[in-house]
């Protein structure tokens, strides 16, 4: 009986795992002063990223998501969130015009970032995919298995995905 109970439960411990799970909300200040709540994007993809204004990774990142940005124009929103205390809202302000980022950089001390991301060990970035909906779709940590998303054109085709393989306008030939 003990071993029929243990894999119950193990079974539906897997089963939450893979089930779609809503987007924490959350609402923060971004580098213009400006308060960013997530419900303020609902019925558009949100690509949340968690980052670090250190990281050689996360600069690096901004090169993916300056794509990003272009190809899908206001059909995508994407959120950057610097974690106090090794970020600071000086010191992400100047990390924004150093690297001349159009999206928004939000502010976090640790709260919001810790609603998405239960290990202490966080890899920066991590990015989370939310749908229009609310719903985290997937979410990716740096490493050597993610390269495809951080240095690549996964994440884009990620996207095409979620948003039905439409084009964007903006991104066709003229």
């Amino acid at each position: 009986m003990k071993k029929l109970l243990s894999v119950l439960l193990l079974s539906a411990a897997l089963l939450a795992a893979q089930a779609p799970t809503r987007a924490p909300g959350f609402c923060l200040s971004d580098t213009n002063g400006q308060w960013r709540d997530l419900q303020d994007y609902r019925g558009k993809v949100v690509l949340l990223e968690f980052m670090q204004t250190t990281c050689p990774h996360c600069a690096d990142f901004n090169k993916v998501l300056t794509a990003i940005n272009r190809k899908y124009g206001d059909k995508v929103q994407i959120l950057s969130v610097g974690i106090m205390p090794q970020d600071t809202m000086p010191g992400l302000i100047q990390y924004v015009k150093g690297h001349s980022l159009p999206w928004p950089h939000l502010l976090d001390m640790g709260q919001m970032a810790f609603s998405y991301v239960r290990n202490p060990n966080l890899n920066f970035p991590t990015v989370y995919l939310i749908d229009g909906n609310g719903t985290i779709v997937n979410h990716w940590e740096q490493s050597a298995l993610t390269k495809g998303i951080f240095e690549g054109d996964q994440l884009s085709r990620e996207i095409d995905r979620l948003l039905g393989g439409a084009v964007p306008a903006a991104s066709k030939k003229r």
